[in-house]
């Protein structure tokens, strides 16, 4: 199995395509490509990036991926710019399968559906790699964005394949404003698509989530009404004068999305210690021009739903990576396997300059696979797909580290 990785940050898209998957054959060697996943940030003409990949790769290779706020690599961490990245996968003993949906904006499940009958499953299947546009309506001056339902994406897919392997993902997202991405859907450039390959072999997947939200206190409340991604009520009050009050003033309306608060949904034990991986958190992504709500990234919360106010800590975020990331890699070393790839995938909120970090909490991942001599390759996110108490499911502010090991 040999791994390339590649990376740009150059104007001219396709010079960056042609670069990177140079430079990605070189890094590993590479005579004979037989996947890659490529992500480039949204001011990169993409269809010019992906023609430079298929005149080094080829066009049989099979290329996926799509937009990117921001690369990361065993050596980069950039949002800056035009950043690009390629990751090769050359093996005799993998096999990958891929397949897309288009008009996800008009039905997600359907979409995931559609790609989901293309793909014939067997034995040596290890894990469904799954991207897909996080933008059904883009952002205005005066509202946020509507996004594309992961928890649809994720039920059309299962209700085709077998839910045998973990589900990994991510909605893709080019621009921090919100603007329309695209997606790399193997053999061409779309848009609104959802993108899956089915990739088998003698290997085994690892996998974790990086967390960094708290429950702000001990208090639930109960959403007593919502329509879709909008909240109006909690506790039967409106919700914007709710968080006014948390916040003690309304310059927290000029954000998009907020900085620091978030909304919480415990999946485990309500009152026993915390957990953060029982939780899966919901970003706001901006309160409505007439004030009467907020929306919030995923429309998958409903009436009666008890839910907690969770606060960003960039401190908890930073120990999250570093103890998970030590974890994961000490259980590969005990079942006496050797990690050959990294994979990870971080929410773009996650970032120093969007979550008002003096850090990258990138960087730890970085540093341990650096230790462990494990090729690394991720992108910034708008939402994440990872299994959460044995069901795969859509996250929002969070990291998922995969690593394929052998």
């Amino acid at each position: 199995m040999r791994i390339g990785i590649g990376y740009a940050n150059e104007p001219d898209a396709y010079h960056s395509g042609i670069a990177i998957a140079r430079k990605a054959v070189a890094d590993g060697n590479i005579s004979d490509p037989g996947f890659a996943l490529a992500f480039c940030h949204g001011e990169l003409d993409h269809q010019k990036f992906f023609e430079g990949l298929q005149s080094v790769l080829g066009k049989a290779v099979p290329i996926v991926g799509g937009s990117a706020i921001g690369i990361i690599t065993n050596k980069e961490l950039s949002y800056s710019g035009y950043p690009a990245g390629v990751a090769i996968i050359s093996s005799d003993e993998m096999t990958f399968r891929t397949a897309y949906g288009e008009q996800l904006d008009n039905d997600e499940e359907g979409a995931s559906r559609k790609a989901a009958r293309q793909i014939v499953q067997g034995p040596d299947d290890r894990v469904l790699l799954v991207f897909y546009d996080s933008i059904k309506i883009p952002a205005t001056p005066l509202t946020p964005p509507i996004m594309n339902a992961s928890p649809l994406v994720i039920k059309g897919l299962e209700s085709v394949l077998h839910p045998s392997v973990p589900i990994i993902g991510a909605g893709v997202v080019g621009h921090t404003d919100f603007r329309p991405a695209e997606q790399f859907s193997g053999d061409h450039v779309g848009t609104q698509h959802v993108v899956a390959s089915m990739i088998g072999g003698d290997f085994s997947i690892y996998h974790c989530i990086m967390h960094g939200l708290t429950p702000m206190d001990g208090v639930y409340h109960t959403i007593t009404e919502i329509e879709g991604p909008t909240i109006r009520r909690l506790d039967d009050r409106p919700i914007v004068s709710v968080i006014n009050e948390l916040y003690g003033d309304e310059e927290w309306q000029k954000q998009r999305p907020l900085k620091r608060l978030a909304i919480g949904v415990n999946r485990g034990d309500k009152y026993g210690p915390f957990n953060e991986e029982h939780y899966i958190n919901r970003l706001i992504m901006g309160v409505l021009p007439d004030k009467d709500g907020i929306v919030i990234f995923e429309p998958d919360l409903e009436p009666g739903m008890q839910v907690q106010f969770m606060f960003r800590d960039s401190n908890d975020m930073d120990r999250s990576v570093r103890e998970k990331t030590k974890a994961l890699l000490h259980e590969i070393a005990g079942e006496g396997k050797t990690p050959f790839f990294g994979l990870y995938i971080d929410c773009a909120g996650r970032c120093a300059e969007l979550s008002d970090t003096l850090t990258e909490e990138a960087e730890g991942v970085q540093q341990l696979l650096n230790q462990s001599k494990t090729p690394l390759f991720g992108f910034y996110s708008g939402c994440e797909i990872a299994p959460v108490l044995g069901r795969s499911r859509g996250l929002d502010w969070t990291g998922v580290l995969t690593v394929f090991a052998r």
